[in-house]
This record gives structure tokens, sequence and C-alpha cells, in this order.
């Protein structure tokens, strides 16, 4: 004969680690402590690319050396400094001091300065579309860096000076292009005071 179940009895069937008291079974509560410390990480989306980025970029400036000390060794290579700040309101000077110093250790010679205010992105990009996802508003759409393409495209300048990669892009592909694009097309670098992250999502 079927017996109707009363609603704390299904309360309690559905969910044995809480009883109508609210207070919790020990041994249940133990178990769940143990699986939580031996559950495995969730794996990365996508594996950090960090070191590739990192070699990519040194070879480009290595390239721009040799290139320089074949034409004339006294030359010291010319950069242009650029910033993304995050508001209207910021203004980029701690980073402009911050690109001097930087400027002055490596013993570039700086030229003009750049910088553009972030706009989040508010489109998402459809899966297997392959086109970047940064938070950011990709540099290739931003007036200052076109600026900076602009004069390294002309012979301005043998490279770029940031703070960190994410003035140019947090998202690996985006940040990748820009690099072989600079390198490969332009013969130019950047230079980054704070290095890629090298363990770890960007």
């Amino acid at each position: 004969m079927k017996t109707r179940r009363s609603l704390g009895d299904m309360i309690a069937v559905s969910s044995p680690r809480i009883s109508l008291m609210g207070s919790r079974d020990r041994t249940d509560t133990d178990t769940a402590r143990t699986q939580e410390w031996h559950r495995e990480p969730a794996p990365l989306e996508r594996p950090a690319r960090s070191g590739e980025l990192v070699r990519l970029r040194q070879q480009f400036r290595r390239e721009a050396t040799e290139r320089r000390d074949r034409r004339s060794g006294d030359r010291r290579l010319r950069v242009l400094a650029y910033s993304l700040v995050l508001s209207r309101s910021a203004r980029p000077d701690e980073d402009w001091n911050t690109l001097q110093t930087e400027d002055e250790q490596r013993g570039y010679a700086m030229g003009a300065r750049f910088h553009d205010i972030a706009v989040p992105v508010t489109t998402t990009c459809l899966p297997g579309s392959g086109a970047g996802s940064g938070v950011y508003t990709p540099p290739w759409k931003r007036p200052g860096w076109g600026e900076v393409e602009r004069l390294i495209r002309g012979g301005f300048a043998d490279g770029v000076i940031v703070l960190d990669r994410h003035n140019i892009s947090s998202d690996d592909d985006e940040y990748h292009a820009v690099i072989k694009e600079l390198g490969e097309r332009y013969q130019a670098f950047i230079h980054l005071v704070i290095p890629e992250e090298l363990s770890g999502p960007t």
C-alpha cells in the first residue's frame, strides 16, 4: 500500500546531509571536505602561451638590435611610448614616468608618446571564428595605437615601449598578431617594462 510522504520526508531524502533541524551530519561533512581537498583542478580552457609570446617578442628585439649594429653601432634604438588608460579622467603621466625610466636604463631614444582610453568589448565572438576576444577594443581599432603603427610603418621608430602586455591586449591571439605584424611586416619590436606572465592564463 502506498503511503503519502510528507514534505519533510522528501526534503530529508533529497538532502541527506542536512537534517530538518539544520544541523549537519558530521560524517557527510567530513567526506565532502575530503573530496574537496582531493579534487583535481579544473582544466584551463586553453593553455597559456606566455612562453611562446615572450620568445617571439624577444626575437624581434634581437633582430632590431642586430640591424642597428650593422648600420651604425652608435645609434640608439628609437622607440615610441604607448599607454592604455582605464577612463577619460585617468592620465598616463605615471606610465610616462615609468616608461621614461625604462627607456633610459635600456639606452633607447624615446620619441612621441601616445595613449588610448580603454573601451570594453561589448560584442561576443562566435565559437571557432578565430577572432580575438580581448577585454578592450583591439589595438588596431584605437587611434593612439594607429599612430604608433603609422610612425613605425614610416620608419620613424624601431619599436614601441609599453608598461605591460595588457596595454596592447590581454587576449593571446590579439597580442600574438600585434607582435607578428610589427616584427615581420615592419621589422619593429615591442618592449615591455613588466614581462609577460610565465604561468597561468592571461
